[in-house]
């Protein structure tokens, strides 16, 4: 980043800070130092990846809502009229951030016009693949949706009616005839607040959940038949745990929500002498601990690509492909011979003379023979900056990747591979997706469990080996095809296919490793997020990643199809045509081995 760049982040982080001071009327509001050390700290929007329009009114957006809750929203008041059932916790987090959005609105137009063209790109940027039934909408989406419409007076899309729709009619049954009474009170949160409480928690569709979770606890008190001191004691140890819950559970980010405590999750104060693998294992082991649930994992499957289809499908797939690279292959193959001439140039034999000991320099002897007194010459082999070296490219397989991104996606791997492992670099190939969309067995699996609550992720996992780091392009090439396969790109859980591509790095012998994630975006699984909170993968993933960078030598670097990826990735292009594709993936990869460090 340029020096002018960081100055013109300084000055808006300081703007904000300001801004948020006066319309917070609290005077005392510091910004969080670098070492995280400010007591009455803000955690502002990360300015470091402000890159675009978009982004800088999603910053303004974020600091006014939450000087506003500052302002208008007490905390005890809030937590006084909490429901009970997360889903309603969910919901009331989102009720009571448009109150005190509103109110802000209503004070300042310029407030009311940065929270509007926010939640307003918000909407254009969504996009959801199927849209039959309730469950391909999650519930708090949906709401959030409704709140915007009715008291926000948003204008929603197509895409965003649609979605409302599914959920519209539940919602209206129990709050349209109270919408006056709400908006009439934005200003007592106390009445606002517990009449929204009330009437989340008395809405049909949670209550087929209360009542089974009232069900559940009354068969294990007739099977346990606990004494009363045991009751006592469980409903302290209830108490505590609704606490605990009631931070957690809401949506609304600001609510005490720490994202980053990972080198907590590194339990042994000797780890900083271990080395990074061993770390990477214990983080492994405990799942990175990062509140991240899985409920099943006995329907996921890793299968190669070859046993996906037959022969003859592969082969004419694999044609296809080959047709796709005919207009791309002129321009990609001199970048990729660029790429080679430089990898090459690295690899040469290199040697240091007139030394005092190595071996000898038998080009020198000449000049012995002729001058007894001249000294002994010797040379030795200059240590290279090439080191064996492993590329992984994991490709999201999503459904929103259909069409030209993972056709492009498919061409460049397979040009990669062949360049790279004429260098000598190996190469894998991986894909992730789903086995189905809706959840699959994972989901009727929960279903016939009475569906707990938060079950965590909650589809069937498909990851994908294209070509093995050992496995010859020749043999592999047919598996690239596969990515065109009809039926194949569901949903994208980013977080865990990262973990899995690590696991397989970990266990390679190279002294570099490189992985380069190719992705059109968020993480994104309807089944998953319908029943858990709208951030659930998407906080996965940054930790994920965030883990990778800062605890292991493994050198990370993502390409976003379309879509801004660097609020997870520190290393991140965008393209906005797929055309560019394989020029960005091969000049970052030249960047990378330019360098002799790793970057963050």
């Amino acid at each position: 980043m340029s020096d002018k760049e960081t100055n013109l982040k300084e000055k808006l982080r300081q703007a904000l800070a300001s801004t948020i001071r006066v319309i917070s009327d609290d005077l005392e509001i510091k910004q969080k130092n670098k070492d995280n050390k400010s007591s009455n700290k803000f955690d502002f929007f990360e300015l470091d990846n402000l890159n675009s329009k978009i982004d800088f009114i999603k910053a303004r957006a974020e600091a006014d809502s939450s000087a506003l809750k500052r302002k208008f929203s007490n905390d005890e008041i809030y937590k006084k009229n909490l429901p009970n059932n997360s889903n309603c916790k969910s919901l009331y987090a989102i009720a009571e951030k448009i109150r005190y959005e509103t109110l802000g609105g209503k004070m300042l137009k310029g407030i009311e016009k940065n929270l509007k063209d926010n939640y307003s790109q918000m909407i254009n940027l969504k996009r959801k693949d199927q849209l039959k039934t309730k469950e391909d909408v999650p519930v708090t989406e949906a709401f959030e949706l409704y709140m915007l419409k009715n008291f926000y007076d948003i204008k929603l899309n197509s895409l965003s009616s649609k979605m409302l729709n599914l959920w519209e009619q539940d919602f209206d049954q129990s709050i349209s005839k109270h919408i006056n009474f709400l908006k009439n009170n934005f200003e007592d949160q106390n009445a606002y607040c517990s009449k929204f409480s009330k009437l989340l928690q008395d809405m049909d569709i949670f209550q087929t959940e209360d009542n089974e979770e009232i069900k559940e606890n009354n068969q294990d008190e007739g099977q346990d038949n606990p004494s009363n001191d045991d009751q006592e004691s469980e409903t302290e140890d209830q108490k505590d745990e609704n606490k605990e819950q009631e931070t957690e559970a809401s949506l609304d980010s600001d609510y005490d929500i720490d994202e980053y405590k990972l080198d907590e999750q590194l339990v042994d104060t000797d780890s900083d002498k271990q080395s990074s693998e061993q770390v990477i294992q214990k983080k492994n082991i405990n799942d990175l601990n990062l509140e991240y649930k899985i409920y099943t994992t006995k329907f996921d499957e890793i299968i190669k690509a070859e046993n996906l289809e037959n022969a003859d499908e592969a082969n004419k797939l694999r044609k296809t492909l080959d047709q796709q690279l005919i207009g791309f292959q002129d321009v990609v193959t001199k970048l990729a011979n660029k790429l080679q001439r430089q990898l090459l140039a690295k690899q040469n034999r290199a040697w240091e003379f007139d030394l005092e000991e190595g071996l000898l320099d038998s080009s020198k002897l000449p000049r012995i023979i002729m001058d007894p007194y001249n000294s002994l010459s010797f040379k030795k082999e200059k240590d290279l900056d090439f080191k064996d070296t492993i590329v992984t490219l994991l490709i999201d397989n999503s459904g929103s990747m259909r069409g030209r991104p993972i056709t492009i996606a498919a061409i460049c791997a397979d040009i990669l591979s062949r360049t790279l492992e004429r260098c000598s670099v190996k190469v894998e190939i991986l894909g992730f997706t789903t086995k189905n969309w809706k959840g699959g067995q994972s989901r009727e699996f929960w279903n016939k469990q009475d569906k707990p609550k938060t079950p965590g992720r909650l589809n069937d996992l498909r990851h994908i080996i294209y070509k093995g780091a050992d496995t010859h392009w020749r043999q592999a090439k047919n598996n690239l095809g596969l990515m065109l396969k009809e039926g194949l790109l569901k949903e994208n859980i980013d977080g865990e296919a990262i973990n899995w591509a690590l696991s397989r790095l970990k266990k390679r012998k190279e002294e570099r490793k490189i992985l380069m994630v190719i992705s059109d975006g968020a993480p994104v699984d309807d089944s998953t997020l319908s029943v858990n909170s709208g951030d659930f993968l998407e906080k996965h993933l940054k930790k994920m990643v965030k883990f990778i960078e800062d605890k292991t030598e493994i050198e990370v670097l993502a390409i976003g199809i379309g879509h801004d990826v660097s609020r997870y990735y520190n290393r991140a292009i965008k393209i906005t045509d797929v055309n560019e594709l394989g020029d960005v993936m091969i000049s970052q990869l030249s960047s990378l081995f330019d360098s002799k460090k790793k970057l963050h």
